[in-house]
């Protein structure tokens, strides 16, 4: 056993949590080390060093483990699992049938709930919220208030940010190893149009545009970034 309850409890959403405290040392927790607070001992593995510290709360049937952290004001419940190495801190939440896995990090106010799938060494931050059936794997990062939806997936090195809104497999399109640095163009439908992220860049795709002809001319970097653009105006429905 590596932790036990305090005797301290508090209500969160009509269910009363208890407050954990370690009682045998793992990973960077040390004994005595106060932990965050469950509902029961069904929502964090005695096994592996999964640990609920803070403020955070988890409760319902959402269950903590492997090496999870749910730290700082988190908040995880319904029937949400949070396992492997996988992240979720400051005010974010999961909730519903969400999953989150991997090496995974949810963080900021973002919220995954639903039956998403965050994987692999994703990062989904800000206001962000992903949803539905929605899966975002790989090394995406989802930030800003964007909204990740439906049949969803965003993975690889795609980056989808600001107001963008993907509610589909056609919303969101990237190519990697492109252009000069051989990096990753994403493009995706946002509520104010199609935007993308290059690098440091992020604007519309007309913004784009104009950035690429003034950086490369009509050089072959230049005619590779135009060709991807028709594609991706092509499969965003964009004319």
């Amino acid at each position: 056993m590596k932790y036990k309850f305090t005797g301290k409890t508090k209500n969160a959403n009509g269910k009363t949590l208890n407050q954990i405290v370690c009682v045998s040392a793992f990973s960077n927790v040390a004994v005595g080390n106060l932990g965050g607070w469950i509902e029961s001992d069904k929502n964090l593995s005695q096994n592996g060093n999964a640990w609920v510290s803070g403020d955070a709360e988890v409760y319902g049937n959402a269950e903590v483990s492997g090496n999870a952290e749910v730290s700082g004001n988190a908040e995880v419940y319904g029937n949400a699992q949070v396992s492997g190495y996988a992240q979720v801190s400051g005010y974010a939440e999961v909730y519903g049938n969400a999953q989150v896995s991997g090496y995974a990090q949810v963080s900021g106010y973002a919220e995954v709930y639903g039956d998403a799938q965050v994987s692999g060494y994703a990062q989904v931050s800000g206001y962000a919220e992903v949803y539905g059936n929605a899966q975002v794997y790989g090394d995406a990062q989802v930030y800003g208030n964007a909204e990740v939806s439906g049949d969803a997936q965003v993975s690889g090195d795609a980056q989808v940010y600001g107001d963008a809104k993907i509610d589909s497999l056609s919303s969101v399109f990237w190519v990697s190893r492109i252009g000069s640095e051989f990096g990753t163009l994403t493009v995706f439908r946002s509520k104010s149009g199609i935007s993308c992220c290059r690098g440091c860049f992020t604007g519309s795709i007309q913004e784009f545009e104009q950035a690429v002809l003034k950086t490369h001319g009509n050089n072959d970097t230049a005619k590779q970034y135009q060709l991807i653009i028709q594609l991706a105006k092509m499969k965003l429905g964009e004319k």
